[in-house]
């Protein structure tokens, strides 16, 4: 009988995520998922209570796609190239998944987050801490992750809600590039100078800098970066 029941709600899942890929939010209703499982409205009620049950219950279904991945990968031995490698992780599934992920990210009740929210979370918090014990972390944990977690999130919506052709390719990278610079204290591999100097100056004033001197300097970099100019180097 359990069997029976978990293959049941299962199917009903796989029902919803398909509906759910093919046509968005907006295609998805317990009618439709209901005669995508091949059950009676009853049976789904059951299960999931209402649709927006069965909203959260899809969206949870989607943090399982999107763990299988982390969960696969594994810590390696740089926790900072751990991270750089979970941020293209996260975009990839994010631009694969895009109705998945407005539903994980976009269509959650405040308070009320996914299970698999939770888990991904502690992931992160566990890479930000291997990078603290390496000494090269900027910020404390907790404020290190939601700052990760929230551009990593902007980043996806930006280029989800933007046509494929007007998608600019590099912005992921530079954006993570700058995030990791902002939060680590490691030398990002390939990085814009510019940009990596900028997210340092967001953290805090460096040492030997006044505020003044710093502002003037953020200034420069936003002209350079903003040009795409490189450093130019001193002549001899």
């Amino acid at each position: 009988m359990t069997d029976t029941v978990t293959g049941t709600r299962e199917r009903i899942l796989r029902a919803a995520a398909e509906l759910l890929a093919e046509g968005g939010v907006t295609a998805f209703s317990t009618r439709a998922v209901s005669e995508a499982a091949g059950v009676g409205a009853p049976t789904l009620y059951h299960h999931f209570g209402d649709k927006r049950g069965l909203l959260d219950a899809t969206a949870s279904y989607g943090f399982e796609r999107y763990l299988a991945v982390k969960r696969a990968n594994g810590p390696s031995g740089d926790p900072v190239a751990d991270l750089r490698r979970g941020w293209d992780d996260h975009i990839a599934f994010g631009l694969a998944y895009p109705a998945f992920y407005q539903l994980m990210y976009g269509g959650v009740r405040p308070g009320n987050p996914p299970a698999g929210a939770a888990e991904g979370h502690r992931m992160l918090i566990g890479m930000l801490t291997r990078i603290e014990a390496a000494g090269l972390l900027r910020l404390p944990v907790e404020e290190a992750a939601e700052l990760v977690h929230s551009a990593g999130v902007g980043v996806v919506f930006t280029l989800i809600n933007t046509p494929e052709a007007e998608r600019d390719p590099r912005l992921s990278h530079r954006a993570r590039d700058a995030v990791v610079a902002a939060v680590t204290s490691a030398a990002v591999p390939g990085a814009d100078p510019a940009v990596e100097l900028r997210a340092r100056l967001r953290a805090g004033t460096p040492a030997g800098l006044t505020p003044v001197e710093a502002a003037l300097m953020a200034e420069w970099l936003e002209r350079m970066t903003a040009a795409g100019a490189k450093p130019v180097p001193a002549q001899a």
